[in-house]
């Protein structure tokens, strides 16, 4: 099988497949197989999953032969498909991943920061996040980012909130932004990649949401383009990747790269899926060939949706151009998809719209998001990205058609026809909005500057114990707190439980907000550390 090897002093040709190829070939090749899986190439694979995949895919789940290259130590196919990677999405480097954009963003910490360091990052981090600071020791210095009362949505960090925690923590060793968020906003990335070097410290981008940005003019620009020094993609999310694929991009030399290698080396499994890997492959490929063309087709379907809905009565649709309007009522907003998606608010967590990512607001139906979900799922047959309070997040992406599209306006139309609840409407979508701007507005940004007492990573490894809620102020609090809205952590491991943090989430709940992240989403009790 040794004529089965692909040479790197091959000039990088985006047409190739190297790892794809040589994948296929292997599992073509006639032998007797002696290793793992114990499958053996689908001979001995259950007759019900054989008969739900079919039985090619098991010939190429194969492990890392000879043929197939090494990912920690990578030589042959799996460095040049990567070599390719990083040429297609604009990166000085690029390593595959096979446990999600999850182990990337660890993986980034990991490589920046030790035990004792500081990390500057949003409050709405995502959760792998915290793991990485679990995993490095690190000391997060948190920063809120840009929130929308109107609408409960929380955006990007702002650049002079990230300014003003580099003056106050010049010791810091990296930024970390999300970019975009689950929302499709976008950050300032080039003004905080700025302050960030400033410092001569790296800033990493979580663009786990954002792999399609670097193949068309019209979408926001990819995180590597505005400046950061390493940023993580889930290419399964948005362009044609298997689940759980995805990749780490680094540029410039601010990180060293034998820091991410030995980092993944803990984080990833030793027994990489190959399906995953050529699946990663072949993307790239798909992309590189005709990725301005695919995503040409998609912003047509995305506008064309966000038009037809945003016509709709009682019906919005989230749009750069109007977020910032000063009505409170649900019921009186309305955006038109000539908005612009691309703004120059300088200083804004705002600053770009994703607008393959369609979030709905339904509030002016007097239904949550929640009740519309239901609805459109169990009885019309369209499944949302993620339902909300007062909305609804669809993505648009390479994969859907112009029929998805027919369908999804129709269920709109049935939804505001037949489900429409006038009167009373639902507390969210009327009068309640405002007390909520002013709860959150006035209340959040005060009781959000917990004290953190110990680090994360000590907290996780505590000894805990399970108070009421009325017996924990000034306890540790030993998981993550978040209130919905405005979907920001008030409380995160390490952190000193104030009684008005405490006050501030019963009053969120008590006006049909809810609370995620702990072990008891009732607020009756919470998990602290043992004294």
């Amino acid at each position: 099988m040794a004529s089965l090897v692909v040479h790197l002093s091959k000039m990088l040709n985006q047409n190739q497949t190297p790892l794809l190829d040589t994948l296929k070939a292997c599992a073509a090749h006639p032998h007797a197989p002696f290793y793992t899986p114990g499958h053996k190439q689908g001979q001995g694979i259950s007759q019900p999953l054989a008969d739900l995949f079919g039985k090619a895919v098991f010939r190429a789940d194969l492990p890392e032969l000879d043929e197939l290259d090494n990912l920690f130590a990578p030589q042959g196919v799996i460095q040049e498909a990567q070599q390719l990677a990083a040429e297609a999405f604009g990166a000085a480097r690029t390593w595959f991943l096979v446990n999600g954009s999850t182990c990337g963003i660890e993986a980034a910490i990991l490589a920046t920061c030790g035990t004792g360091d500081k990390i500057i990052l949003p409050r709405n981090v995502h959760s792998s996040a915290i793991a990485g600071l679990i995993l490095s020791g690190a000391l997060p210095v948190f920063i809120n980012p840009e929130y929308n009362p109107v609408l409960d949505i929380a955006h990007s960090l702002i650049p002079n909130s990230v300014e003003t925690a580099l003056e106050q923590h010049p010791d810091a060793k990296a930024v970390m932004m999300v970019y975009p968020t689950y929302y499709g906003a976008c950050g300032d990335v080039s003004a905080i990649a700025s302050l960030t070097h400033q410092y001569n410290i790296p800033l990493l981008v979580d663009e786990a949401h954002g792999a399609h940005f670097a193949f068309h003019p019209q979408l926001p620009t990819s995180a590597l383009a505005a400046g950061a020094d390493l940023t993580v993609q889930s290419i399964h999310k948005v362009l044609g990747a298997l689940t759980q694929a995805s990749m780490l991009h680094v540029q410039g030399n601010r990180i060293k790269s034998d820091r991410i290698s030995k980092a993944l080396q803990l984080i990833q499994s030793t027994s990489p899926s190959y399906l995953l890997l050529a699946s990663l492959d072949a993307a790239r490929q798909q992309m590189a060939l005709y990725g301005k063309e695919l995503m040409s087709r998609t912003l047509q379907l995305a506008d064309a949706a966000r038009t037809r809905i945003s016509q709709i009565p009682g019906l919005s649709v989230l749009d750069i151009g109007t977020t910032s309007a000063p009505c409170l009522n649900a019921l009186e907003m309305r955006t038109t998809a000539l908005a612009p998606r691309l703004g120059s608010n300088q200083g804004s967590g705002f600053v770009a719209l994703d607008i393959t990512r369609l979030t709905v607001t339904v509030s002016g139906l007097g239904l949550t998001g929640f009740e519309a979900d239901e609805i459109l799922n169990h009885q019309l047959g369209i499944t949302a990205e993620l339902p909300s309070l007062q909305h609804l997040t669809f993505i648009i992406s390479l994969g859907n058609t112009q029929e998805d599209i027919d369908r999804l306006v129709e269920g709109f139309t049935i939804l505001a026809q037949e489900y429409c609840q006038i009167l009373p409407p639902h507390p969210l979508a009327e009068n309640k909005i405002a007390t909520f701007k002013t709860l959150v507005s006035d209340d959040f940004s005060n009781i959000a500057e917990n004290t953190r007492r110990i680090s994360p990573r000590v907290a996780f490894f505590a000894d805990t114990e399970t108070v009421a809620v009325t017996k924990a102020c000034d306890r540790i609090c030993a998981e993550i707190i978040c209130p919905y809205p405005p979907g920001i952590p008030v409380l995160m491991p390490g952190e000193a439980i104030g009684k008005a943090t405490v006050e501030y989430l019963q009053h969120i709940q008590a006006m049909g907000g809810f609370i995620s992240g702990c072990a008891d989403p009732s607020l009756h009790t919470i998990k602290v550390v043992r004294s």
